[in-house]
């Protein structure tokens, strides 16, 4: 009885005995493998490290721009586009020698009689900044041009059928202060026959929006100076040493603007003002690209267009670009 009890116990060493040598050949085994052939180890590393760090640039949210940004470092511009460039096309529809002639092109006449269409001075909304009169023009001659199509004419303005076609819409302005002029004119141009507690225009902010309430309609200027993301897109304190924008992103005014039904948009002034740094939506560092305004400005139109080709159905949206004229220059 007590030699069997001695051979149990003998049993379990054996055991323990044979895992410690099998594991100490895998090992070996093993480790001969990676001395004759390291680079799949390494390879797997490298494969392992890339696909985290993609996967977590393509999951990472780009930290906002505002007025306090700042670049860490400016590098050379690299050549990265935000996007393709697309074509536009007629989006189906075709023009017949029967169709209505062309608005865009036309020529500036004199009209004595019919113009203005509204008095600055008579208009709430009108600020002394914008007020050609009141911020010191002194003749009034301006207020008498009416734009005529070649080949036709426009119905004079009214202001009651324009409110009809705008019942239940929303019309947005989206740029830089030359828009914002040509939102507040609107503004006068629609406000007069809305009575006084039927109509109401929240305080001046990024978006600013006038409403009628018996047409359930806005009439809406969002400051975007570049359209795409920027620092400078404080509607106050936008006068900054060093101009920052995101040339792939513009997903900050879009969500503002992409349910609007009329879309008037522009972009020109503040390119003109130096060169723009560029902080790219995966940047982690806040290391920016140096550009000069003009290249900048065909980035963040590619951006902008993009967003228009893919976001915009024309049956449903109405898409304007307004350019400038080459007299402001002077």
């Amino acid at each position: 009885m007590q030699r069997w009890s001695r051979k149990k116990t003998q049993l379990p060493l054996l055991v323990l005995l044979f895992i410690f040598l099998a594991a100490s050949t895998v090992l070996y085994i093993e480790r001969t493998i990676q001395q004759f052939n390291p680079e799949p180890h390494n390879s797997r590393q490298a494969f392992v490290k890339s696909t985290l760090t993609t996967h977590a640039r393509a999951n990472r949210t780009a930290k906002p721009l505002d007025r306090f940004s700042k670049c860490s470092a400016t590098v050379e511009y690299s050549g990265r586009r935000g996007g393709q460039t697309l074509r536009f096309g007629n989006h189906g529809r075709t023009k017949s020698t029967e169709e209505e002639c062309d608005l865009f092109s036309g020529k500036w006449v004199y009209d004595n009689g019919s113009y203005p269409l509204y008095d600055e001075g008579k208009c709430p909304y009108m600020s002394d900044q914008l007020a050609c009169h009141r911020h010191g023009r002194s003749d009034l001659e301006y207020q008498h041009w009416r734009w005529e199509p070649h080949g036709c004419n426009l119905k004079r303005w009214n202001t009651r059928e324009a409110w009809e076609k705008l019942r239940g819409k929303r019309l947005m302005f989206v740029g830089d202060s030359l828009n914002r002029g040509q939102w507040i004119s609107m503004v006068c141009l629609l406000q007069s026959v809305i009575p006084v507690d039927k109509q109401s225009m929240t305080p001046n902010a990024e978006l600013t929006i006038f409403k009628a309430e018996n047409y359930n309609a806005t009439v809406e200027f969002l400051w975007a100076p570049l359209l795409v993301d920027s620092n400078s897109d404080d509607p106050v304190n936008h006068r900054l040493d060093e101009r920052i924008m995101r040339p792939d992103s513009l997903l900050k005014h879009a969500s503002r603007w992409q349910n609007a039904d009329i879309l008037v948009f522009n972009t020109y002034l503040w390119w003109r003002q130096g060169p723009v740094k560029l902080s790219w939506s995966d940047e982690e560092d806040d290391v920016c690209e140096e550009l000069d305004g003009y290249r900048a400005m065909e980035l963040a139109m590619e951006a902008w267009a993009n967003w228009i080709a893919t976001n915009v159905d024309p049956a449903k949206k109405k898409v304007f670009f307004v350019t400038m004229s080459p007299t402001h220059f002077w």
